[in-house]
Parts: structure tokens; sequence; C-alpha cells
């Protein structure tokens, strides 16, 4: 790009996970470059993370001023870039004046990272969901109900009058990862499957009686070597077998509540499939930039534009 043409970031946008790290480049609130790297929290020591947003970023730092870059997720964990002390629900999601300022090398960056939340009891914490919260209620201030945030370690949200009442963390992706590619299971159990049917029957099963579900694990094992059991069955009601457990665990967030969930991929789907079968009354928002959306509306909100 010809240098007279080169258009800068006014701000940068970034969500820096344990697995994954997401950014986007904006310029007049519009994203003009995205990207993402493998290069997540687990991946790294803390004096790498500026070197790698400055090879991300180089050719949008305008070198005659200072950009912004906020960032939430796991870059502010105590094992991350600069510990973001947690704020303490009730609470709304964090704004501007939670984040902690870190001090870069690099004066064409000036970087903040948002805390996360906790919970002292049940004891529990979040740290990333909680800009997809302030994202979702940025398109829909009003809403009073439950979140679901469906992922390896599913969040269920309460939510009122803008506020994080509560919540509570299942790991049931982390246990059907370990199960599928880590125990026994493995070599029953495929990689890719999905019967809504097949799911709605493990689901209820479980719901009904959980207290064998030990036994119906390997039950899987157990009818794939004798009853010819396909692998791509036995991942379906593996998957039926965890989520409805955690259904049963936390009924008392989704019964008689409003609940949507926040998810385009099909974990999320999941989910809403076994809500639904509940009786739940389910939606589902599937916009993969939740998280922009949510540093957008904080981003903007200091610079007076909300």
């Amino acid at each position: 790009m010809n240098e007279i043409n080169r258009i800068y970031g006014d701000w940068v946008a970034v969500d820096w996970g344990t697995s994954n790290l997401r950014y986007w480049v904006m310029h007049s609130n519009e994203v003009i470059h995205s990207g993402f790297s493998s290069l997540g929290m687990k991946n790294l020591n803390q004096d790498s993370y500026e070197t790698i947003l400055v090879n991300e970023l180089n050719s949008f730092l305008n070198p005659s001023k200072t950009t912004t870059v906020l960032i939430c997720g796991m870059a502010g964990s105590r094992q991350g870039w600069k510990e973001a002390p947690y704020l303490s629900v009730p609470c709304k999601p964090p704004e501007w004046n939670d984040a902690v300022t870190v001090e870069c090398q690099d004066s064409r960056m000036s970087v903040r990272i948002l805390p996360g939340l906790k919970q002292p009891n049940p004891a529990d914490v979040i740290r990333g969901e909680e800009t997809q919260i302030k994202g979702f209620l940025a398109k829909d201030k009003n809403f009073d109900g439950i979140i679901c945030l469906p992922g390896t370690h599913t969040k269920w949200v309460r939510l009122s009058a803008g506020e994080i009442v509560n919540f509570q963390t299942f790991m049931t992706g982390e246990l059907f990862a370990l199960l599928s590619q880590q125990s026994v299971l493995k070599h029953s159990v495929s990689k890719v499957g999905w019967d809504e049917r097949i799911f709605k029957t493990a689901v209820n099963e479980i719901m009904c009686d959980n207290k064998l579900l030990a036994t119906k694990l390997f039950s899987l094992r157990g009818e794939s070597i004798l009853n010819n059991l396909s692998d791509f069955e036995a991942r379906v009601r593996l998957s039926g077998y965890l989520i409805g457990l955690e259904l049963s665990g936390s009924r008392p967030y989704w019964l008689g509540e409003t609940v949507c969930v926040l998810g385009q991929d099909e974990i999320a789907m999941a989910y809403e499939t076994g809500l639904k079968s509940q009786g739940v009354l389910v939606s589902r928002n599937s916009n993969q930039d939740i998280s922009l959306d949510g540093l957008k509306s904080i981003y903007n909100w200091q610079k007076g534009m909300n």
C-alpha cells in the first residue's frame, strides 16, 4: 500500500483466549482488517505478548500517534500478559475504567486489558465471556433471563436489569474431549456426527436418572464390541449423556426462564436442542463477532459515542 494512501487503525479490539487470538483493526468504527492466530495464552510466556501483537498489527499502527488496543480474555489472567483482577458479581459487565493498563516498549500502542468476573460462593470465575455478554446487551439492553455460553467450560449466567447476578460453570466440553480422545471410549467414538433423535433420547435417559451415568458411558464401549454400535451413534449418545447431566445440574437456571444460547457452532445447536426437548423457551444468538460488539460498546462509551 502506498504510504500516502495508507489507512491506519483508530483502535484495535482483541479477544485473547486460552487457545487463540482474534483481533479487529477499527477505523471510524468499522473493521478495516481482522486476524486470527493460534498463539493463545497456553502457548505464551509473559514477555511474548507485545512481540506477537506488534507483528500482527505493525502495518496498521500509526508512527505519529498512539493507537489504543483494548483486550478481553485470558491475556488478563494470572498466567497472561498482565493480571486484570476480577470484579465481583452482582455487577454490570466491565467498562473502560475497569481495565488495567499495560506498559509497552512500542510507543505506538496503548494497551488496556479488561477484567473477568468472580463469584465467591459457590466459587466460580469468568474471563472473556463477560465481554460477550456486554456485546449481547449492547443489542438487547432490556434482556432479563439466562444466557448459556457453550464451550469447553460452559457458562450459565443470570442477567437482570443489565447486571450479571450470578453464574455457574460446567466442564462438560472438557469432559467430552477427555472421554472421546483419551479414555477407552476413543476406540468407539467418531470424530464427527449428529443425530437429533439419538441425542434427545440420550439427554432424556440421563435427566430421568443420572445415577447410572458411569455405567452408561462404558456401555458405549460394550455395545460397540458386542452389538456393532456405530462410532457415529456412540459419539451422539456420549454428547447427549454429558449435556443431559449438565442440564440436570443447571435446572435452577433454566427452569421457567427465558434462555438465550450464544454460539453459532454445533455445540450451541446441541444445547438449544437439549433445552427445547425440556420445554424451555430458548433462542440462539449466532453472532460470531459478539466479543467485538462488546469491545466496541466499551470503547465507544469512553469516547462518548454511546
